[in-house]
This record gives structure tokens, C-alpha cells and sequence, in this order.
């Protein structure tokens, strides 16, 4: 394949997100562009183009039969929204050859560079000194031996060791924290490699100084961490909910907050935006953060990088290897989670 021909159907991202503008000149010298501007394709250009593209590229794909029937020469359809939506036929893809692709890997570098901001600003009480200034309460060379703790050889655990947690944990190593994961489907071999050790989910959350929930959600794991979980982890410890507000019970979380026992680090909610009113807000062991983790200038164009990469290896004639390939489980854990927080995530942030 020489120069294929390319569907981009950003909105309601921007193309300007995706792409910086080398990687945009890349984009149109590597491939024909079909469309690729900051509105809704208009439904006769997506058919025509259906025709006769190699490559999908949209942030809300529906691929059916029918859309395959019409896409003779489809190859890949990637989905920049951040997760495998439930209106594609994968079985259907599946059988015709046409790789489906999530930009899900494209969020690692700004996310976990957060991560590790809401890590550092819980352990070391920064956020609720700062609080304290205001009102004539800061704690002047006090050390907190209740609520903060050093990140240099602390027990951080993982929940879900995807590609998010994995830089996480990059980031974190000039700290050599002691680092767990609960994620069934980690090889252990690979666990071995980044040297983390798998423990269950009751392990973790009882022996870890900061839990770090950064799994990927699924019809399974909805309410994964709920009372009794929170109830395992050591008083003080810090829970640090960078993934889906699916993953947790928020409830549980707030009345452990409020409660003392623990203290949390907030980037996504249950609904979005949270109202004025919730007592969360007034909530003095919380740091919360308005689903911002990859809001950064260019915090997204990583994903742009991906594509790229992978468009090269179409041309090539070589399999994906950038983005994330729908297969088996993949498919299983994300497509068809439709809560709050997801649909916030297509709105604005992720």
C-alpha cells in the first residue's frame, strides 16, 4: 500500500488536540485525508468516503455489517474518544480483518504525570497546608506522622497495571517505592520485569500506603473498591482514582474521608460536572481535580503520534503496534461501560 485513504472524523474532539502541526503536514503527506476538520462529517461525504478509505479514524465510530458492506477496503478503524465504544461490531471486524484501535495509550504521558502530582501533593500534605494558610491554620515545621508520608520506598499498589500505571511507575522509580498490582490480566512475566509484585485485591488495598486505581472498567469491576476494601487500608493511607469513578464505590469513599480514616486524590466522578452543593466539596481530605489529568497544552497529541505510527505500519504491510488492539478481553473490559463518567470523558477531558 502506498498512500492510503483516511477518514478523519475528530469531532467532538478537535483535530488540533490529536495532532501538533508536523504530525497534521505527516498525516496528509502519509495518506489521502478525507475530511479532518473540527465539525461533524456530513453523512453523504462519510458514505462516498466509506467507499473507497483504508482507515477510520473518529471519536464516535459506528461500524456495523452494514458499514463494512459499504467500506470495501477497510483496514483499521480507530476510535480517539479514549475507549472501545459499544457501536462497533468487533465479531464483525473480526472476521473481515479490520483491526480495531483505541488511542487509550495515547493519554499515558499527561495522566500519569498527574498522577504523580496528586501522589506527591496527598503523601506530603501540600494541598491541605496550602488550605491552612488561608485561614491561619498551616502547621508551621510539624511533621504529620497521621497523614502524610515520604514517596521514597513507600508501599504503593496499583489497581490495574495498564499503560497509564506503568509510566506511573516510571515516573516514581528515583523514589524506589515498593510497588504491588492487582490485574488479572498482567503476565506474570511481565510483572517480573517491572518488578511488581501481584497480590489480590485485599492485600493490596491492606497493606498499601497509596492505592492507585487505574483500571480499565468493565461490566465486572463496577463498585470494584467499596466499604469493605476501603476498610483494609491502613488509617491515612491515600487513594488516588485516576481511571473511572465506575471502578469505585463513591459513597464509600467520601464517608471514609469525611470519616478520617483515609484520604482520597479525585480526578473523575460519578456526574460530571459535580453539583455546587455536594458536601464533597467542604470534604478536608480530599484533593480534587475537575477531570482535568489530560488537560494540558498538547497533553493529548501523543495520541496523533500513535496513529501515525500505526498508519506507517498499514503502509508497510505490518500489524498495529502502537495503539491499543481490540482483542478478546480488551473488548470485554471496555466496550458498552456506559456511566456518567465516560460520557464526561467524550464531552471534554480524556
Amino acid at each position: 500500500m502506498t498512500r492510503p485513504v483516511v477518514i478523519l472524523d475528530a469531532h467532538w474532539r478537535q483535530v488540533g488536540e490529536l495532532f501538533s502541526d508536523s504530525d497534521l503536514r505527516r498525516l496528509h503527506d502519509m495518506a489521502e485525508v478525507i475530511w479532518g476538520r473540527d465539525e461533524p462529517i456530513p453523512a453523504d461525504v462519510l458514505r462516498d468516503g466509506l467507499a473507497r478509505a483504508h482507515v477510520l479514524i473518529a471519536a464516535s465510530p459506528c461500524v456495523d455489517q452494514a458499514t463494512l458492506d459499504a467500506a470495501p477496503h477497510l483496514r483499521m478503524v480507530i476510535e480517539v474518544s479514549g475507549a472501545f465504544p459499544d457501536t462497533i461490531d468487533y465479531a464483525a471486524c473480526a472476521a473481515r480483518g479490520v483491526e480495531v484501535l483505541s488511542c487509550a495509550p495515547g493519554f499515558r504521558q499527561s495522566v500519569a504525570e498527574m498522577t504523580l502530582a496528586m501522589v506527591l501533593a496527598g503523601a506530603r500534605g501540600l494541598v491541605a497546608e496550602h488550605e491552612g494558610f488561608r485561614t491561619g491554620r498551616e502547621s508551621w515545621l510539624a511533621d504529620n506522622d497521621a497523614t502524610d508520608f515520604t514517596l521514597f520506598g513507600a508501599s504503593v499498589g496499583f489497581v490495574g497495571y495498564g499503560s497509564i500505571a506503568r509510566l506511573t511507575h516510571d515516573l516514581m522509580r528515583p523514589f524506589a517505592p515498593q510497588v504491588t498490582a492487582c490485574d488479572p490480566w498482567l503476565p506474570a512475566d511481565i510483572a517480573n520485569a517491572a518488578g511488581v509484585d501481584l497480590v489480590s485485591l485485599d492485600d493490596l488495598m491492606a497493606h498499601s500506603r497509596c492505592v492507585i486505581v487505574a483500571a480499565a472498567p468493565s461490566h465486572e469491576n463496577k463498585g470494584l473498591i467499596g466499604a469493605s476494601e476501603i476498610a483494609r487500608m491502613p488509617k491515612g493511607a491515600l487513594l488516588v482514582l485516576i481511571s473511572r469513578a465506575h471502578l469505585v464505590d463513591f459513597d464509600a469513599v467520601l464517608a471514609a474521608t469525611q470519616g478520617g480514616h483515609i484520604r482520597a486524590a479525585i480526578d473523575v466522578f460519578p456526574s460530571e460536572p459535580v453539583a455546587a452543593d455536594h458536601p464533597m466539596r467542604d470534604n478536608p481530605n480530599l484533593i480534587l481535580s475537575p477531570h482535568r489529568a489530560a488537560a494540558v497544552a498538547g497533553g493529548r497529541q501523543l495520541i496523533g503520534q500513535l496513529i501515525l505510527s500505526d498508519l506507517a505500519a498499514l503502509i508497510d504491510g505490518k500489524p498495529p503496534a502502537a495503539l491499543q488492539r481490540a482483542k478478546g478481553s480488551n473488548v470485554t473490559a471496555l466496550a458498552g461501560v456506559g456511566d456518567a463518567t465516560q460520557v464526561a470523558d467524550m464531552a471534554s477531558q480524556r
